[in-house]
């Protein structure tokens, strides 16, 4: 143990003779009112007039814009009237719809915000961050991110990263006895932590000297001037879209000017009908839809408990093609219970109770006739030995519930309470023991060693204690005679405990009459018996293994347990190949299992192809594996709740933390915090991530089919002799109606019942791939030559042809929005967003027909009922023809369209 203490050093553990009470609840209350919130003040929201400026910056509005004032100098009434119409409405949407995304992304952020271990009135809670006050009394343990500027009254092996603040990439020792009159500034001293730095090691107390504004942190932010939001790829890639139907669009305006030019029409109104075509062509307003898209899927994931701290993972999550999770606490219940304690040879002993509650007893195994274990029994000392052992070489704390309702709960590592609610259930006062043998010095645990140990004093003796994994504790000079058995007892015992599926402790101790040289601390101890901890799995855990299979996710379990308790774990989630042993058939294979010491030297790729159990991984070779992974083209989401998961986590396409259990390290880092540490949460969020990007196609193909139909319309029109079938006012109507309501509809689809039954996207997939693009060619084709035939037949039957033409073309584009919409689910009843924008854009075209005001700003002529008959049914048909070949892929493939598999 030579190199351990040389990197962290014997730990002296200062003596305290109180227990401090922090501040009273009505005085943090009356300083929170003072100093207000400990939270960094957020830019002002642009005002309405800059976001209507921002949107009037659209080339398309732009565009319209020009085509206005030319409308203006021609003295064209009706037509300026209908593009100011236009403009204001399409401004207005943008702004709203700007407005609800910022508002839904801040709730995100407030639901997502950090917590504080605070004590108050003599009671450890756990509160928001934002309300620390100066003068509140804050536990800091490894992984936490510093909530306040505060001084330091007692610390252990305490280093903090204050690379946020400094830019220094190694972590900083600090010192709680460090700080003096005439010392360091506090931003330079090492007695001082300040808010935003993180906790990589030990522990500490603090009083908070600073909050919000008045932190370090708080300073700096308010010299840093508000950046602008990036957009998301998908975004990126549909702006881009964008660009290239702008300018095709265009191209096909100026053809269609041409055209109109050489019919001997007038170049002013024919400009305005090329611009107003070039308009309607292109859904300017998609990055918009995409945006709002993406925050409210953030804020449906939200209600399910997954909070999206950045909204490209949102559409990340669809392409998932591998899942790396965390055991404890993901696929388990997070709550450890010890269920079995071994003090040598045949003396097994079970734990009764669940959860942290110390209500159970602990019974000898095959020795029913005997009574629970209790402080007054003095024939088991060897029990009462490791229960006093476990219960001193130990952080951590149980608390009662604070309501009828409530539980008792861990304040600390969730393991390390389970070994004091052991010792609490044979009726030890944890308290009174920690008083009776007072901590004098430590060599704290970390990952690598595996083992932590105390020294304690009592009377004139001293007592040292120390706990962890058995294969580290045995190659350190431990004697395994304490047990009277040795070493091969110890490890047949731990393989068999490990075997049936537990995590295990080893415990040794040693009484010393002098106390021991730090570099003899843990020599000559000797093994006192094994503690068997599990963590039940979660009752979903199971299912959503299942969930993931059909969707294509391969699982992986990550954990550092043992093999043998690994695959334990690995059979009961399914994750078992193979078949059972009978007669004519091979014994069930066991999937494969790789260990650290595998990944450090390197797997081939086929090994981790076949590999769904990795074992003894150490959190920071998660980062190792994510890179291995990744290199084999998979896009890897990993889960991880410790400090040293931020690498892996921020290295992963998709990181996901523990909202619950998980440090503030992990979380900060994370694209997904899971506020149920529920493995089962991230199945319905993928399902979320996937409705928001079929929904985002189907507006694709709803919008551009549309906007291809005009033009064809528009280009063919006067070939078959309809002249110019329609006005700029008709076109900019019909495209207001179409792309305004029921195209931000499309977007809020319930999702397709097979979304998570079918194979991931490929992330290199374009956003029109997967056939979308022919789609769209062959869906605006037929619109566009139903919406010709219904005019030609108006024209021969000298109908008002030009009013059929404008009707059936808006009419069909809205059936075609019902005929896109995603499948239901029998006894479904989502999707009444679309079915009122739908109703109410059909009621507005109908009123572009009847109403005497309208029919004149429109230039439409009224319609008889059999003739708006006749353009229903027409325009009803492009609508029935793609439900029916929608029908038809599904019965061919098994899927849905959108669902088809690559």
């Amino acid at each position: 143990m030579i190199d351990r203490s040389s990197d962290a050093g014997l730990v002296e553990i200062a003596a305290t003779t109180t227990e401090p009470v922090g501040l009273s609840s009505a005085e943090a209350a009356s300083r929170l009112e003072q100093q207000g919130w400990n939270e960094i003040s957020e830019p002002p929201l642009p005002g309405v007039l800059t976001r209507a400026a921002d949107q009037l910056r659209d080339p398309m509005i732009l565009l319209l814009l020009g085509a206005a004032a030319v409308t203006v100098a021609l003295h064209d009434v009706v037509d300026t009237v209908v593009i100011g119409l236009v403009v204001v409405l399409n401004t207005t949407v943008g702004v709203v719809q700007e407005i609800r995304a910022e508002r839904t992304v801040r709730a995100l952020r407030r639901l997502a915000a950090p917590t504080a271990r605070v004590i108050r009135d003599g009671s450890h809670l756990v509160i928001p961050a934002a309300e620390l006050v100066p003068g509140d009394l804050v536990q800091l343990d490894a992984g936490d991110i510093v909530p306040a500027d505060a001084r330091l009254l007692e610390a252990t092996a305490l280093q903090v990263d204050e690379s946020a603040l400094t830019g220094e990439a190694v972590p900083v020792e600090k010192d709680a006895h460090a700080e003096s009159v005439g010392g360091p500034p506090p931003n330079e001293g090492v007695g001082v932590v300040h808010a935003g730095t993180v906790v990589t090691k030990g522990r500490a107390r603090a009083l908070v000297t600073s909050t919000g504004a008045h932190s370090a942190l708080g300073r700096i932010a308010a010299l840093i001037a508000d950046q602008p939001r990036r957009p998301t790829p998908l975004q990126q890639r549909l702006t881009e879209l964008s660009r290239v139907l702008a300018i095709a669009a265009l191209a096909l305006s100026a053809v269609v000017l041409g055209i109109g030019l050489a019919r001997g029409e007038s170049i002013g109104s024919m400009f305005i009908t090329a611009v107003a075509l070039a308009v309607a062509a292109v859904p300017e307003s998609l990055p918009a839809v995409v945006t709002l898209s993406l925050a409210l899927g953030a804020y449906r994931m939200a209600r399910q408990h997954a909070i999206v701290r950045r909204l490209p993972a949102v559409e990340t999550l669809g392409s998932v093609t591998l899942l790396a999770s965390d055991k404890t606490g993901t696929l388990t219940e997070g709550r450890m219970v010890v269920e079995r304690l071994w003090t040598g040879g045949d003396r097994m002993f079970a734990v009764t109770g669940s959860g942290y509650s110390p209500v159970g007893d602990i019974r000898q195994i095959e020795a029913a006739e005997h009574e629970p274990v209790s402080p007054h029994r003095s024939d088991l000392p060897t029990i009462h030995a490791i229960l006093r052992d476990i219960a001193l070489c130990n952080d951590a704390e149980v608390v009662p519930p604070t309501d009828a309702d409530g539980e008792w709960a861990p304040i600390g590592d969730p393991m390390e309470a389970a070994l004091v609610v052991a010792a609490m259930k044979a009726g030890a006062d944890v308290s009174e023991l920690r008083s009776r043998y007072p901590r004098a010095a430590e060599l704290p645990f970390d990952s690598k060693c595996r083992q932590m140990t105390t020294l304690h004093r009592y009377g004139d003796a001293w007592l040292v204690v120390s706990k962890g994994a058995p294969e580290a504790l045995l190659p350190t000079g431990i004697s395994g005679h304490g047990t009277g058995n040795g070493y091969d007892a110890v490890r047949r015992a731990a393989h068999q405990l490990a075997g049936e599926g537990y995590r295990v402790i080893a415990v040794a101790d040693r009484i010393a009459t002098t106390r021991p040289a730090d570099d003899e601390l843990e020599r000559g101890l000797n093994i006192v018996g094994l503690v068997a901890i599990t963590d039940p799995l979660r009752s979903a855990a199971a299912d959503a293994v299942l969930a993931f299979d059909h969707a294509g996710i391969r699982l992986l379990l990550v954990t550092g347990d043992h093999p043998a308790t690994a695959l334990t774990t690995g059979r009961r989630l399914g994750l078992a190949t193979g078949t059972r042993r009978t007669d004519d058939t091979p014994e069930a294979q066991d999937p494969a299992i790789l260990t650290g010491s595998d990944l450090d030297v390197g797997p081939p790729a086929t090994a981790l192809e076949r590999t769904r159990i990795f074992a003894r991984i150490r959190p920071e070779q998660k980062l190792g594996l994510v890179q291995h992974l990744q290199g084999l083209g998979h896009v890897v989401a990993m889960t991880g709740d410790g400090v040293n998961d931020g690498p892996a986590l921020r290295r992963a396409d998709i990181g996901v933390a523990m909202g619950r259990g998980g440090t503030e390290v992990a979380r900060q880092a994370a694209d997904l915090v899971l506020q149920d540490d529920n493995l089962a949460t991230v199945v319905a969020a993928i399902g979320e991530g996937r409705r928001i990007y079929d929904n985002i196609r189907r507006f694709l193909r709803y919008a551009l089919s549309g906007g291809l139909a005009e033009v064809v319309v528009m280009l063919l029109g006067p070939f078959v002799g309809l002249g110019i079938p329609l006005v700029p006012a008709q076109i900019l109507w019909v495209n207001m109606l179409t792309h305004g309501l029921p195209g931000v509809a499309l977007g809020a689809e319930p999702a397709d019942p097979g979304v998570l039954r079918r194979a991931p996207r490929s992330p290199g997939e374009s956003v029109l791939g997967r056939g979308l693009a022919a789609q769209i060619g062959w869906t605006g084709g037929l619109i566009a030559a139903t919406v010709l035939g219904a005019g030609i037949w108006a024209q021969v039957t000298d109908r008002p042809w030009q009013t059929i033409v404008f009707a059936t073309l808006g009419l069909a584009q809205l059936a075609l929005a019902l005929a896109l919409r995603a499948p239901r689910q029998r006894g479904g009843s989502d999707g009444h967003f679309l079915n009122l924008a739908v109703a109410g854009a059909f009621a507005a075209q109908l009123a572009a027909i009847y109403l005497a005001p309208l029919r004149e700003l429109l230039s439409t002529d009224r319609l008889a009922l059999g003739d708006l008959a006749a353009a229903f049914a027409i325009a009803a048909l492009p609508a029935v023809v793609v439900r029916l070949v929608n029908r038809w892929r599904s019965s061919a493939t098994g899927i849905t369209e959108e669902g088809a598999r690559r």
